[in-house]
């Protein structure tokens, strides 16, 4: 797919064949630099600067903002491509490039004035774990939040927590807790350096404490209130749409990387039937995903909603991300094993794909959870996470 410059004289690439021809560009940078991402437990500042660079950050920021508005399918297939080269960077890629989607839901005013740059970087947890108290004019946010992937390279921070008034909880329509997100400056946000774990450990997915800091009323945010620019983008699970692209990637990457290894046994049985499936579950999950992912776009940008899908359409977007997530680290298991011993060392990237492919694995997207929610959607039961179905109260 083309755009035609002003001039009418060429044609030049779309915005998110450029991008993602960038992303694949800085792949192979990561890869060569994936231990010393992952000895700093957080991506390097020139790391941070390549992708920038790249435009990941930008890619869901408005057309009419001057950003390149690209589809959650072309999205997913940018962060895809970085997380080829580093699970750790894909992650943080994933999770900063969800400004321009934050922007959809505050007034486009208040947005301009906080995201002066498309290229700014929001990280934080949605769960609500935190307190805000209502003041005049906003709130007072105080709480300690966990798995801040990308903080220490942040613009902004987004942190759910539930809302009390003169120190009573406020309740929704629906009688249970209320909540929302609620935006502060990086500079106000103590990070604690609890990121040590298995896998993703360039992630620098590290704990954050805000303490009574004031949050005006228009620097929060709730899914279910779209602000600004409504279309595709601007639903209430957009934010999940492009999360199995990192695992899609890794796997790619580790099923590409034993075929190398593997060139000298082209002949042997065990090799052949355990890369051939490998290949196949990745072909099959990956289809998927896109699938899902291209209905979906397909009715939203018909000016259709959520609603107009059909139950096993709806609820095949967070089934598809679930399953990408497990078989990435099935496929890595395997290919694991197939290279015994030469995979236990360090400087094996199977050996950090197994620990990167476990760790995200534990994200709620891959927990059963999901399973819950999405079989009791479709029996008419009642989903325990909703938001992963697009459902809001």
């Amino acid at each position: 797919m083309t755009v035609i410059d002003e001039l009418g004289t060429a044609p030049l690439p779309a915005p998110g064949a450029e991008i993602l021809a960038r992303a694949k560009t800085l792949a192979r940078q990561l890869r060569e630099r994936a231990q010393e991402i992952e000895r700093a437990r957080r991506l390097p500042a020139d790391i941070v600067d390549l992708l920038r660079d790249t435009g990941v950050f930008r890619m869901a920021f408005a057309r009419t903002w001057g950003g390149p508005e690209l589809t959650s399918i072309e999205q997913t297939e940018v962060v895809e491509a970085i997380a080829y080269g580093d699970a750790s960077a894909g992650w943080c890629a994933m999770i900063g490039s969800d400004t321009g989607l934050y922007a959809r839901f505050l007034d486009e005013s208040v947005a301009k004035e906080m995201f002066p740059s498309l290229d700014m970087v929001t990280a934080g947890l949605l769960f609500p774990t935190g307190r805000a108290g209502r003041v005049p004019g906003g709130f007072r946010l105080t709480g300690r939040w966990q798995f801040g992937s990308g903080i220490t390279h942040a613009d902004w921070v987004v942190s759910g927590a539930f809302i009390h008034r003169d120190g009573t909880p406020e309740r929704d329509a629906t009688g249970a807790p209320d909540s929302r997100l609620f935006l502060v400056p990086r500079a106000q946000v103590e990070v604690i350096d609890t990121w040590h774990t298995t896998g993703l450990a360039g992630s620098g997915s590290c704990d954050y404490t805000i303490a009574d800091i004031f949050v005006p009323e228009e620097r929060t945010l709730e899914f279910a209130t779209v602000r600004g620019e409504s279309g595709p983008l601007a639903q209430p699970e957009v934010h999940m749409r492009n999360m199995p692209a990192v695992p899609l990637g890794v796997a790619r990457a580790a099923i590409d990387y034993v075929l190398a290894e593997s060139a000298a046994k082209a002949d042997d049985y065990r090799v052949q039937v355990t890369l051939a499936d490998c290949a196949a579950d990745l072909h099959a999950t990956r289809s998927g995903v896109y699938t899902a992912l291209h209905r979906q776009w397909e009715v939203l940008s018909g000016s259709g909603t959520l609603d107009a899908l059909t139950p096993d359409e709806r609820a095949a977007l967070p089934l598809s991300r679930l399953h990408a997530f497990r078989t990435a680290r099935s496929i890595v298991q395997r290919l694991y094993d197939l290279r015994q011993t030469s995979a236990i060392y360090q400087r094996s990237p199977l050996d950090r794909w197994l620990r990167d492919t476990t760790t995200m694995c534990q994200h709620i997207v891959a927990q059963d959870r999901i399973l819950q929610s999405a079989g009791a959607y479709l029996l008419g039961g009642t989903p325990s996470f909703e938001l992963c179905l697009g459902l809001v109260r």
